[in-house]
């Protein structure tokens, strides 16, 4: 019988958590079609926000990184982050009339995603960004390619999903997996242990923070 890999330990530890964030009420109103336009909105500013963050992650990541080809591989993640859902966020704020100055990226909920995961990318090694990483790019493609098969009739919100469903998003969630997995065929229990919780606690801080574009505060 083949050992577990690291990350099907991280996915069997964490199945509840998983599953309670690929199921979130802002999933499930997307997929049937009763997202509020204001909590879209609300939600794109935050994540604007944490996008803008995900930059510094990465880089931190491409900085610990042991090799050149994993060097490469961040940087072509950077460039897709800076050029692509970046400008995605300044379409769509254009389009909209979105202005985020109305709105509080310091919402307690919001602050805590943002400061963790900067935190693991500050303080933690390689691994520890590539865990926090996997668990929000494993999660965002596990829903919005069953998402991504629904009737959305707004274009900026089927336009986000299909970013998430895409070839390019999901070979960057695979090879995040691929690291975690190399990796984990030398680790001992107790890394491999604190690794899956590393994925678990972004799962609930991402539940958090999808939580708020509910909580009007404009």
């Amino acid at each position: 019988m083949a050992a577990e890999t690291l990350s099907g330990q991280m996915l069997r530890e964490n199945a509840a958590v998983f599953e309670a964030m690929v199921n979130h009420r802002f999933v499930r109103d997307i997929e049937q079609g009763r997202l509020d336009a204001q909590v879209f909105e609300r939600y794109l500013v935050y994540e604007g926000a944490f996008v803008n963050t995900a930059i510094s992650i990465f880089a931190y990541a491409a900085a610990k990184a042991k090799t050149i080809s994993q060097k490469r591989w961040l940087i072509c993640v950077l460039d897709a982050l800076a050029n692509q859902q970046i400008a995605y966020f300044e379409r769509t704020f254009a389009a909209r009339g979105i202005d985020p100055s109305r709105y509080d990226p310091e919402r307690s909920e919001v602050e805590a995603f943002r400061i963790g995961m900067l935190d693991i990318a500050r303080k933690g090694r390689f691994l520890d960004i590539v865990a926090a990483m996997f668990a929000a790019e494993w999660m965002y493609w596990t829903w919005s390619k069953r998402a991504a098969v629904t009737a959305i009739s707004d274009p900026l919100v089927r336009e986000w999903v299909e970013m998430h469903a895409d070839e390019t998003f999901a070979a960057q969630a695979l090879w995040l997996r691929a690291q975690l997995d190399a990796a984990g065929e030398t680790l001992g229990p107790a890394e491999r242990s604190r690794l899956s919780g590393i994925f678990g606690d972004v799962q609930r801080l991402e539940i958090a923070f999808h939580d708020v574009p509910y909580e009007r505060n404009d």
